[in-house]
């Protein structure tokens, strides 16, 4: 007999498939070494956006004079504010745990652990066996082998989240979604942000018109270089030196009282031993999964960044829906990841869902477009720089949907719901959008794409 119906091992997402299965009376183990909630609610979304709506206030003030009030800025209390946000995170990650260890059915193990068999790990200095076995162990930042970053005190977005002391200067190594947010929070609050990233453009993911407005807003905040690969850290000057070149050899260097690495996250599999259950990764670490959320263990599934589908707290709990269906009640529900949309909040918003254009490639595709600022809202706004632009095939379906500007990140949102019930571009475009909302600009670019 097993010790446990049930072992969630990862308390991010996780945490939810073990209040599930406990609530349905399933003798359940839950294993998370650190406090509850995972990245989001500790070293990512949560924290980013409570030091980003602060960011906002202080831009607020910056831009009121544009709408003709007299307004001053007299300091920021940037500690006031960390401290703020690890308060009210940090209790909600307290309060989680003591409800958890008073639940019935629910064991939770504050520990690491690793595989020592088929569903079998080791906790408690015991090999601890479950009929049924969730991996949701999430992931972290990347920290590539960059000559003479090892010998300096660099940042993580994690370190980086919880400093309460501004830097006068920061280098950040990479230009994805981590580093524009941060960047952006940085620069805001007073510091000087230098942003060196090895891609042509900025958030290089994204559309490329898209990326292009926003590499060059961003370069208009800070130093931006793009086109450079970093080389090598060293300290300099009470700082530190961050050297870099292009692919054609011409060689860069910037300095920085503090340096931030945000070149990407990994999976946290590398020290689960999965080898010894029979559980199978990809080439970049990734725990392979099917649509059920199966991996190739038997009655062993992995949902959450491990899994690899979608990096997004959202897909997270999409996915947990599905395993708390397959694992805690013994359905065959599968993942349908289709439309499924992301954001960066930095400043302006940026989001999507689908195909970009260059992903279309040589496909027929039809391109609709909308700028805030030919909209009534967004001349009342001031809102110079913006657009929503959709891609569709030439029979009206969605193909894709892209934003950047105020409020992106919720306009995106009927793309999304559009994609997902099977609407055409006619169908978003003849909708009645209520004047003078933002929502007229995504009206307008699907009756662009229309017609």
């Amino acid at each position: 007999m097993s010790d446990f119906d049930v072992l969630v091992i990862g308390g991010g997402t996780g945490n939810n498939v073990a209040s599930a299965a406990a609530e349905a009376g399933l003798d359940t183990a839950l294993v998370e070494p650190g406090p509850l909630g995972g990245t989001c609610l500790n070293r990512g979304c949560n924290p980013s956006k409570m030091l980003i709506q602060a960011a906002n206030a202080v831009n607020h003030v910056h831009e009121a004079e544009r709408f003709h009030v007299d307004a001053t800025l007299d300091g920021v209390d940037h500690a006031a504010v960390v401290d703020e946000m690890d308060d009210l995170l940090g209790g909600i990650a307290a309060d989680m745990e003591a409800r958890y260890r008073e639940r019935p059915n629910l064991t939770l193990f504050d520990e690491y652990t690793e595989f020592v068999d088929e569903r079998t790990v080791a906790l408690g200095g015991e090999s601890v066996t479950a009929d049924r076995v969730v991996v949701a162990t999430g992931s972290r930042p990347v920290v590539p082998p960059i000559d003479g970053l090892d010998d300096i005190e660099y940042l993580t977005s994690q370190d980086a989240l919880y400093r309460r002391e501004l830097p006068d200067s920061l280098v950040i190594m990479g230009g994805g979604y981590i580093a524009v947010e941060l960047g952006y929070v940085f620069e805001t609050m007073g510091t000087d942000v230098t942003i060196v990233e090895m891609n042509d453009r900025l958030v290089h993911r994204e559309d490329g018109d898209v990326a292009d407005l926003f590499t060059e807003l961003a370069a208009a905040r800070h130093d931006v270089y793009t086109g450079h690969r970093v080389t090598a850290v060293e300290e300099s000057g009470g700082g530190y030196a961050v050297h870099a070149e292009t692919e054609a050899g011409d060689e860069l260097t910037v300095d920085g009282s503090e340096v931030l690495v945000a070149l990407g996250r990994r999976p946290n599999s590398d020290s689960l031993n999965l080898d010894a259950a029979g559980i199978e990764v990809d080439d970049r670490g990734f725990v392979e999964t099917n649509e059920y959320l199966e991996t190739s263990a038997d009655n062993v599934w992995a949902q959450g960044d491990v899994a690899g589908n979608a990096l997004f707290k959202h897909s997270g709990d999409y996915e947990t829906r599905h395993t708390v269906a397959n694992v805690v009640h013994g359905d065959r529900r599968a993942l349908d990841l289709s439309a499924m949309p992301h954001t960066i909040f930095t400043e302006p918003q940026i989001a999507g869902v689908g195909k970009t254009e260059a992903e279309l490639d040589e496909q027929k595709h039809v391109v609709g477009r909308a700028d805030y600022a030919d909209s009534a809202m967004g001349r009342a706004k001031k809102l110079d720089d913006g657009f929503v632009k959709v891609l569709a095939a030439t029979d009206g379906t969605i193909l894709g949907a892209h934003a950047i500007g105020y409020e992106a990140s919720t306009l995106l949102h009927e793309a999304v719901v559009a994609m997902r019930g099977g609407l055409t571009v006619e169908d978003v475009g003849e909708t009645i959008h209520a004047h003078p909302t933002l929502s007229k600009v995504v009206e307008a670019a699907f009756r662009d794409a229309a017609n």
